[in-house]
């Protein structure tokens, strides 16, 4: 696979002026304006930076003098010369520059014009607040706002940023009753993207004094949002916007798909990334496609080779699909063709089993093996975490399937690991997995083919306590022995696999029931905890993976608490 097809590291004609000593660039969705991560230089900065030196043969400096959110598009202006910094400095500084954003909104009711006056403060998990005036914290924050277009409730409102404050244009708006459309974190109205875009910047030219302005084009999703709202499943009928969304989609995942180290994540995720009923993985060269439903948006077999051609078009060598039903708990034979066929539905066949890497850690897959591929790929910072956590540690493994956790707790150097299922099968892909990443030796492993819920209750008096269990049961499940729901069986089982636990020791709780809340499975860990009668001395609720966004007003299936039993 062209990796650079995919995840280009900077396309020529974002560039929208250049000089001795300024240039300026249309940012795409997606791409950050600083890096979060020092080790995967996936920020504008880098990638341009990149560009700029394999064009010119030289070295080549930037200054940042202003940011853009990482959903946020539009224009940014960075300095080529040290010497030009004070006097952009001092116009940035001084309110002298003109900053002009074009958002999309629900809910403007405060008139054709309007001056938005608030103090802002960093809150919790990466969000601003609007705080009172007399708050220390606090920054003051002014946008002058004009509504540009309007239909019904959707406006296109032209905003002018007084102030550069984190979140500005985005909190305000959600404060003043008009959430941006798209917005996870501030609004719950759906829209193909965040819709704020850095429309223009006006400025004097740091060295001549000229007055400059410099525009990048509203994207076409604002107007055909104002239009039509949300076209959810429509988005499939239109080749156009069904490119823009996917592009954008591996945008997001530009330091993954560039990755020298991990080769297997999420490309597209449903809704999060704006394709209802489509989620998308990554194996390497390989993607395999998932459409949720039998029916609904893939009634239709154009819609479903329109989606084909738009992901094989990123340079895969060759793509799966899986048909999976809406609801998590209708059973049907993964095996048959309709759901699951066997050979590639675009490209070349994959081998029946090769090896995805996650921080180096390889994991055997295998994509024409039913529903299933032998991983999931939503745990992978969960599995990163073990790794990190359970040195010298005794580990216990409940519903290990292919034994991924088992395999990172080896990794970290757990002297045991002990992972249980009710397949054999898996139990052996399991032991397979632990010889492909060089460990099976590295301490005492054990693969238990035993009903879970079984082996857990004679466990007690057995087994001697673990320092560390790991806990991720499906929503449902049914053997000969056991029915499970985790909507109402959770606690229970939880309350069981704690007394499995040592004091001190912890529980990775996990559940990926989208029934459940996360307030709720708080709730039940709590309920667990009375119901064996311990105590924790922590709770911490595990990130959400990058990779699996969710859309606005809408909680990610997967939930995860880290659990530490009081000594």
């Amino acid at each position: 696979m062209n990796r650079e097809l995919a995840w280009p590291t900077f396309r020529a004609e974002w560039i929208v002026y250049e000089d001795d000593d300024i240039i300026v660039v249309d940012k795409p969705v997606g791409i950050s304006s600083q890096a979060a991560d020092s080790s995967r230089p996936d920020d504008i900065v880098s990638r341009l930076k990149v560009h700029l030196e394999a064009r010119d043969g030289a070295a080549v400096y930037l200054g940042v003098h202003q940011r853009l959110d990482r959903e946020t598009s539009g224009i940014l202006l960075f300095s080529k010369r040290r010497e030009v910094n004070g006097s952009l400095a001092k116009q940035f500084e001084g309110r002298s520059v003109v900053k002009e954003y074009v958002a999309g909104v629900t809910g403007w009711k405060r008139g054709e014009r309007a001056t938005l006056r608030d103090h802002l403060a960093p809150g919790t998990g990466g969000r601003v607040d609007v705080v009172k005036p007399t708050d220390k914290r606090g920054q003051e924050a002014i946008t002058t706002v004009k509504v540009g277009e309007s239909n019904g409730e959707r406006a296109l409102l032209k905003l002018k940023l007084e102030t550069g404050r984190t979140h500005q244009a985005r909190v305000q708006l959600a404060h003043a009753g008009a959430p941006i459309a798209g917005d996870a974190v501030y609004g719950t109205s759906l829209a193909s993207r965040l819709l704020l875009h850095a429309l223009s910047l006006s400025i004097a030219h740091p060295t001549t004094g000229k007055p400059l302005r410099f525009a990048a084009p509203l994207p076409r999703e604002f107007a055909d949002w104002l239009e039509h709202g949300y076209r959810g499943e429509g988005i499939y009928d239109d080749d156009d916007l069904l490119t823009r969304a996917i592009v954008r989609a591996a945008e997001r995942r530009y330091s993954l798909g560039r990755s020298g180290d991990t080769t297997a994540f999420r490309l597209i995720n449903e809704e999060g990334d704006g394709l209802p009923g489509l989620a998308v993985d990554v194996y390497d060269d390989y993607a395999v496609a998932q459409l949720y439903g039998e029916d609904g948006p893939w009634s239709a077999e154009a819609r479903r080779s329109r989606v084909l051609d738009a992901i094989f078009a990123l340079g895969f060598s060759g793509i799966y699909l899986k048909v999976r039903p809406r609801q998590a708990n209708t059973i049907v034979d993964a095996r048959r063709e309709e759901f699951a066929p066997k050979e590639p539905v675009r490209g070349t066949p994959a081998p029946e089993s090769f090896a995805i890497f996650e921080s180096g850690a390889p994991t055997l897959v295998r994509l024409a093996d039913g529903l299933s591929t032998g991983i999931f790929l939503d745990q992978r910072s969960n599995r990163a975490k073990v790794r990190e956590l359970v040195g010298g540690q005794n580990v216990l493994n409940l519903f290990a399937y292919t034994c991924g956790f088992s395999v990172s707790a080896a990794l970290g150097g757990a002297w045991r690991t002990v992972s249980v299922d009710v397949s054999s099968n898996v139990l052996e892909r399991g032991r397979e997995n632990m010889i492909a990443a060089g460990v099976i030796d590295s301490g005492e492993h054990q693969f238990v083919a035993d009903d879970v819920f079984a082996w857990i209750a004679r466990a007690r008096t057995k087994e001697r306590p673990f320092d560390f269990v790991i806990l991720d049961p499906p929503s449902y499940s049914t053997t000969k022995k056991s029915r499970f729901s985790s909507s109402n069986d959770y606690a229970d089982l939880a309350a069981a696999v704690l007394q499995l636990v040592r004091p001190g020791g912890k529980l990775l709780a996990c559940s990926n029931n989208r029934g459940i809340s996360h307030q709720k499975f708080r709730r039940l860990m709590h309920d667990a905890a009375r119901k064996a009668n311990v105590e924790f001395s922590q709770m911490k609720e595990m990130p959400e993976p990058s990779d699996f966004p969710a859309p606005p007003g809408v909680e990610l299936h997967l939930k995860s608490l880290l659990i530490t039993r009081a000594r």
